[in-house]
């Protein structure tokens, strides 16, 4: 059973899920990387950003 957590605001959705969510994982074997974390490494979150509220205090 995956663990489903709400993303934070200010987190990327899918960092947020690979990193949270067991089954993304499980099929890869011992020691083998993730296509699609490798593909994300370099900060590109290409719009994935959850939005943060507005500061009431401004």
């Amino acid at each position: 059973m995956a663990l489903r957590r709400p993303v934070p605001p200010g987190e990327c959705r899918q960092c947020w899920a690979h990193a949270y969510d067991p089954d993304i994982h499980r099929r890869l074997a011992p020691g083998q990387d993730c296509p699609q974390c490798v593909a994300h490494m370099g900060g590109d979150h290409d719009g994935q950003i959850v939005p943060k509220e507005e500061s009431a205090w401004w």
